[in-house]
């Protein structure tokens, strides 16, 4: 099924909202040479040698713009490495799941626009790498539940469409492109992303009082979270020390954001967040 997100006509209220309200989705501070929000290609990723020449033409296609989507989206790299194509789905996932708690905390504006921006910072720019793995359209199921929570649906309603976005999520992740990583390594790889973005956020919202990006941390947290949860025992089984530095990241991460909702003051240890994530960084090379 061909993806119908080339065009802002056919993104929706949900979307246009987002374009306008999270531009960039809360870009950290200044001094941050990337942003949270990229996904980046490992640096020893290439086009596998036997790809087809369907892919081979969408990486030339890529490759012509830039190979990036908005937000930094590597979408050429995700064409043939697995733990970018699930990053990519792990930043929507965080979108989603922090917009269901924010509205279920009474932040409907927030939510709404969380619901929506996945489409333009992620999906958009990954949708002939969906198409090319076989993956079925499911941009509607977002703005949906963006243009639900604006027009007034109680909770029941918004963790129904939450549920079955999320299942859409993990059925386009079972279609990810297969370079031979294990589901360990790709899940490690997707964790470890999902806590150093966390870190970062909850850096740049310690230096604002924005609400949005301690809101996109939060989700990245939640969604390493979750991730972890169901490959913990592939990964201690194969990395204990890695899994090991993640539990602890991520529950150094559970304190630091409480709540959907920004707490008054966020004075979560950042230099332990930081160490954290190179706990868990060093780990996954050894």
């Amino acid at each position: 099924m061909e993806f119908r997100i080339r065009h802002w006509t056919h993104l929706g209220l949900g979307a246009a909202l987002a374009a306008g309200s999270l531009s960039a989705c809360s870009k950290p501070a200044p001094h941050e040479t990337a942003t949270p929000s990229e996904v980046s290609a490992p640096a020893d990723a290439t086009p596998a040698a036997d790809a087809s020449s369907e892919t081979q033409d969408i990486a030339a296609g890529l490759a012509s713009s830039g190979g990036e989507g908005e937000g930094g989206v590597a979408v050429d790299a995700a064409l043939t490495d697995p733990v970018v194509y699930n990053i990519a789905l792990a930043v929507a996932e965080a979108h989603v799941r922090a917009a269901r708690d924010a509205f279920e905390a009474g932040e409907t504006k927030a939510a709404g626009e969380m619901f929506a921006h996945p489409v333009s910072e992620v999906l958009f720019d990954m949708a002939p790498i969906f198409e090319a793995q076989g993956v079925d359209d499911f941009t509607d199921l977002l703005t949906d539940a963006s243009a639900a929570v604006f027009g007034g649906e109680g909770i029941d309603q918004i963790d129904a469409r939450t549920e079955t976005i999320l299942a859409a999520l993990q059925a386009a992740a079972q279609k990810a492109p297969d370079n031979g990583a294990d589901s360990a390594t790709i899940a490690m790889g997707v964790v470890s992303d999902m806590i150093d973005r966390s870190v970062k956020m909850y850096r740049a919202a310690a230096g604002s009082d924005l609400y949005e990006p301690y809101l996109d941390g939060y989700g990245f947290y939640r969604t390493a979270e979750a991730t972890f949860a169901k490959s913990e025992a592939a990964i201690g089984a194969g990395h204990p020390e890695a899994a090991e530095a993640m539990r602890d990241a991520i529950a150094k991460l559970a304190a630091a954001y409480p709540t959907a909702t920004r707490p008054d003051h966020l004075d979560a240890d950042q230099s332990a967040l930081t160490v954290a994530v190179s706990n868990v960084m060093l780990a996954m090379s050894e």
